[in-house]
């Protein structure tokens, strides 16, 4: 296979080079810096049979490269053939393959990509207009990468009307090097013929959700791309977009549908945990069990853990399922007791004698009472929401947005109604201290505002969006323009942390190249940068994005969250930062909240808004990837909790490992979170 040199002087496969973006999306793909097989991917190469894998593959990932060059917006969906290269390459480079069986599942799977290919030349792919079962593709913004999911397309599908979709998220699947190739089989059946699906009214997505995290991170995100990639192919009905899933899809359905209920019609979770702490702990299961937590971390878990949303199943519809036996059978109960203190009643089908496995007869009752809800479609105007959040990374539910809360990661709840006379009546805010009225559109304006008893004057002339924004001030509730908050650098939506959270969008890592103040902390970061690589892309299926500190340009410090690593000395983008960071850092020493560190021997690791976007929706990370690491991501998905917040100092022991699996050398001083100003505590 032929190869290039990547950014650290190793040779690659030039088919690991091809991800180029569009233009709906981030251009990466030259800012990708990739490495070299494991090694006993290499040796394995000797086998003749793996030689004949990599001459197709060559063959392939040129056809797609010249696809990708003819047509950069993607309207020739290459990224449809790709997923089935990537799917071989990432089985190489971490699955010993050795059996016939194996390498000719590898060949198979090539040769798909290469017909793709071909008919994408010709101007003729077939499958996008096939019924049954297929397999596409598309290309993430989060890092470039093509990420693959599964379609099962009813006979009754007709292209001129908006149809139902069901958004299936699967199980726990242990990452391993051929986690995209077994997935993608499961619904590749050739682009012509094959099974036809049950006929149904409507389609099944099942997104990857970059293989095992629940759901979380680039795995959420995952989900809802996956979903706008559909949209963009299929005429869908956006009004019956329905969530639901088995296991860890179940976990996820809690997850995803609790926190953004105003998007799917229903949800539908057969047997999935919904906390941390009580699952951890589940009889007969040899879990790690996760006990008590540093402070930061606990209030990490008010972001994932979906029963602390039990009451916005008030706004979306839950029909759960499980088996009178399965072993998480506690799960249910919780989410169950969570809804009847907040004066709900949970839906919970529960089917006799069975274990962790769904039942066709309970799972035939769940779809049918989902259905219901599903032919109705969502309702635009609820006439009263009550909402429930505890970070602005989940905010908005229909014609309510939550803009700013007293502090994070502890309960924020608002209850609203729409008198007939449009009339916005509000009981108390909790935890609240800015928020919008949403019109659905220009016919319903709200014309009065009343919060907790008391009538808010409006402004005789609406704001261009139509938006109504509240704040807190001193002791009362006033109406404020939009471009206030333009000037407000607090936390907010799409803004607010923790560190994991820069890692959800775009994001472009920045290597320092200069001189730095500390070899030691240098050192440090160039192994942290190093580990984030590998873990990126053995667990979040894709190449880390990276270029050198004087590569960046004024179009990436829009487009992009800024990953920086190294010192102000090694690092431009640091040191240009550095007046508006909430981090104090000189040659001498570091200061973060009330504590000073020599800098010689202690580095910073945080997260803040980005100095250098003038739209304000950009984070700067400096020294850190995802907080948790291997040995979580490797062992159990409700593991990959933040383990650092928004902010925490290391003191640098000694020299780092030479492989990126290892630990780093290094001791945890302090972590915490910015307050909603994003200054220390």
């Amino acid at each position: 296979m032929p190869l290039l040199k990547n950014a650290f002087g190793k040779t690659v496969p030039i088919l690991l080079c091809a991800l180029l973006g569009v233009s709906r999306l981030p251009v990466v793909a030259q800012r990708i810096p990739l490495r070299t097989r494991p090694a006993f991917a290499l040796e394995n190469a000797n086998i003749p049979e793996l030689q004949q894998v990599s001459e197709v593959l060559t063959a392939l990932e040129k056809r797609i490269d010249a696809l990708r060059e003819k047509d950069k917006e993607n309207r020739s969906r290459w990224s449809d053939a790709e997923a089935f290269a990537k799917a071989v390459e990432w089985a190489i480079s971490y699955d010993a393959i050795t059996k016939p069986a194996e390498i000719a599942k590898l060949l198979s799977f090539v040769k798909r990509g290469e017909r793709r290919a071909k008919a994408l030349e010709e101007g003729k792919p077939s499958w996008t207009n096939k019924k049954g079962y297929l397999t596409r593709g598309y290309v993430s913004a989060v890092d470039g990468s093509v990420q693959p999911y599964g379609l099962i397309i009813p006979e009754s599908y007709d292209p001129t009307k908006p149809t139902r979709l069901d958004v299936v998220l699967h199980g726990s699947s242990r990452p391993v090097g051929v986690s995209e190739l077994n997935f993608m089989s499961s619904f590749d059946d050739g682009d012509e013929g094959g099974r036809k699906a049950t006929d149904r009214n409507y389609i099944e997505l099942h997104p990857l959700g970059r293989v095992e995290n629940c759901y979380r991170w680039a795995g959420e995100t995952d989900v809802f791309e996956a979903i706008e990639d559909v949209r963009r192919c299929y005429n869908i009905d956006r009004e019956r977009i329905v969530l639901r899933g088995m296991s860890m899809g179940a976990s996820g359905t809690w997850h995803l549908g609790l926190k953004r209920p105003d998007y799917f019609v229903a949800l539908g979770p057969y047997c999935g945990y919904v906390d941390t702490h009580q699952f951890s702990e589940t009889p007969g299961m040899n879990f790690v069990k996760v006990g008590t937590l540093p402070d930061h971390q606990e209030k990490a878990l008010r972001m994932l853990d979906s029963v602390d949303y039990a009451a916005n199943a008030g706004v979306v519809p839950a029909i759960a399922a499980i088996g009178e036996v399965d072993p998480f059978f506690q799960a249910h109960v919780i989410m169950g007791g969570a809804m009847k203190r907040e004066g709900l009643k949970m839906v919970n089908i529960i089917s006799p004698g069975t274990a962790h496995v769904q039942d066709p007869a309970t799972h035939k009752e769940q779809l049918r009472q989902i259905g219901e809800y599903a032919d109705r479609g969502r309702n635009h105007l609820p006439r009263h929401l009550r909402f429930v959040t505890w970070t602005l990374k989940y905010s908005r539910c229909y014609w309510v947005e939550i803009l700013g809360l007293e502090e994070h990661y502890r309960r924020a709840e608002i209850d609203a109604t729409v008198d007939e006379a449009g009339a916005i009546i509000l009981k108390k805010p909790l935890n609240i201290t800015r928020f919008a009225l949403i019109p659905p559109h220009e016919a319903t304006p709200f014309r009065h505002v009343v919060i907790d008893g008391r009538a808010i004057d409006l402004p005789s002339k609406p704001s261009k969006s139509g938006k109504i924004v509240l704040e807190w001030q001193g002791s009362q509730w006033r109406v404020i323009s939009e471009r206030e908050l333009i000037k407000r650098k607090e936390k907010k939506p799409t803004l607010q942390g923790p560190i994991d959270d820069a890692f959800t969008t775009p994001f472009l890592c920045v290597r320092g190249t200069g001189t730095a103040w500390s070899p030691t902390v240098q050192a440090w970061a160039d192994a942290n940068l190093h580990r984030f690589e590998y873990e990126w892309r053995r667990y979040f299926r894709g190449e880390l994005p990276i270029i050198n500190d004087t590569e960046v340009t004024a179009e990436d410090c829009q487009r992009y969250n800024l990953i920086l690593f190294g010192d102000p000395g090694s690092n431009l983008w640091i040191r240009k930062s550095l007046s508006k960071s909430p981090v104090q850092w000189t040659q001498e020493s570091v200061r973060v909240g009330a504590k000073t560190y020599p800098s010689p021997d202690y580095a910073p690791a945080f997260i803040c808004p980005s100095p250098f976007a003038k739209s304000g929706s950009r984070y700067i990370v400096v020294n850190s990837g995802h907080t948790f690491h291997e040995a979580e991501l490797n062992r159990l998905n409700y593991l990959l909790f933040p383990r650092l917040g928004d902010w925490a100092v290391f003191k640098v022991l000694g020299k780092q490992p030479h492989t990126p699996a290892e630990p780093l050398n290094e001791e945890l001083m302090q972590a915490g979170y910015w307050n909603e100003k994003w200054q220390g505590r």
